[in-house]
Parts: C-alpha cells; sequence; structure tokens
C-alpha cells in the first residue's frame, strides 16, 4: 500500500507523516472558551472614600450645613422684624386713627383735653381723613387729603402749621391756606361743633 503525504502526493521515501488534528474537538474547545467568557461578569471595581467608607453610599451631612440653615433662618426673621418696624409707624401714619361715630353721621373727634392749644391730630370721618386744630382762633377742623398730591397732611408743632409730609406743602391751621410749597389750593374746611368738652365733626349735607 502505497502511503501518501499531503495534498494527496505520495510520501517521500523517509517521510513521516503527522497525523491531522482533530477539528471537530477544536471547535469543540473554542466554543467552550467562548461561553466561559461570555458567561463571566465583571464586578464593578469599589470606590473607597474618605476613611475606608464606599463612596457610593451618602454621607452624612457636616454639622456646619445645619448650622448655616440657622443663620438663614436667623437672618430672615432679622430681615423681617426691621421692615416690620419700618412699615408699622407709616402706615399708622397714612391711616387716621378711628374716632366714636354720632347721631346723624357725626363724629366725636375728641375733646378739648385730647387737642390742646397750639396741636392738632389727625381723624376719621366716613372713612376720610380730617385734620383738627386748636389754634389762636379757636378749633379748626380741614381735609386732611393734600390739595397738590393727595398725601395725608399733619400737624406740626414746632413751627404750629398744618404740613405735607411729601412735599414739605405748609398751610394756616386757623384757614387752610397754602403758607408755602407747591399745594396750588386751600385745605376743604369741615364744620364742627363743640358740645360740653368734645369736639363734634358734622359731615357737608346734615
Amino acid at each position: 500500500m502505497v502511503r501518501r503525504g499531503p495534498a494527496g502526493h505520495p510520501a517521500r521515501k523517509g517521510q513521516t507523516t503527522r497525523p491531522e488534528p482533530n477539528r471537530e474537538s477544536t471547535n469543540r474547545g473554542s466554543s467552550g472558551l467562548e461561553s466561559a467568557t461570555i458567561g463571566e461578569t465583571t464586578q464593578p471595581a469599589r470606590r473607597d472614600g474618605p476613611n475606608g467608607h464606599d463612596a457610593t453610599q451618602p454621607q452624612d451631612l457636616p454639622p456646619s450645613s445645619g448650622r448655616r440653615r440657622f443663620l438663614r433662618f436667623l437672618l430672615g426673621f432679622s430681615a423681617a422684624s426691621t421692615l416690620g418696624m419700618i412699615v408699622a409707624p407709616v402706615v399708622g401714619f397714612l391711616v387716621p386713627p378711628k374716632t366714636q361715630g354720632g347721631g346723624g353721621g357725626r363724629v366725636v373727634a375728641g375733646t378739648l383735653q385730647d387737642i390742646p392749644a397750639n396741636t392738632g391730630k389727625v381723624v376719621a370721618m366716613g372713612g376720610a381723613p380730617v385734620i383738627v386744630s386748636n389754634t389762636e382762633a379757636g378749633v379748626k377742623a380741614f381735609s386732611a387729603v393734600c390739595t397738590h398730591l393727595g398725601c395725608i397732611v399733619d400737624f406740626d408743632e414746632t413751627v404750629r402749621h398744618i404740613v405735607c409730609p411729601c412735599h414739605d406743602g405748609h398751610f394756616n391751621p386757623a384757614s387752610g391756606a397754602v403758607l408755602s410749597g407747591p399745594p396750588p389750593a386751600p385745605l376743604a374746611p369741615v364744620a364742627l361743633a363743640i358740645e360740653g368738652d368734645e369736639i363734634v365733626l358734622i359731615p357737608s349735607g346734615s
């Protein structure tokens, strides 16, 4: 029997033939290797944070965070209190106090002891501000709305004038006439009566 070499050629004398590897077993080995590779799972690398803690775990907030929140609360409370102290006097000045009502729409502005000589105060009559002054010519009452831009006037005991705080308009407390400043017209008069020691304002048309 003639032995043939690779590619079907006869084997030369003295030449040994090598057995061909089993292709089926080789393929099986490769498939097993691929299966083993696919089946492997990689574990994510653990990242250690400071002091050996896992960096993926939430850390407790530092104490300074709570202090910052407390300081912000104190600052907000202080600002609100300061604003309230500023606004309250302004509202009290612009909104005249309520007065005791009488029959037929008549309003008791106070007593002669409440408004001594050379003083005055703003009261409300039917929702409208009225300034009542005790002058050398007697007790007088006028609309407390400035004829310039509608600000509420007040009595200045230093100069003994009715003064508008917005643009420094001055009025005569006995007549309501303009003394200085930008107001174009005098204050509108309001009728009143002295009943005993009470100062009673009388709305127009009563």
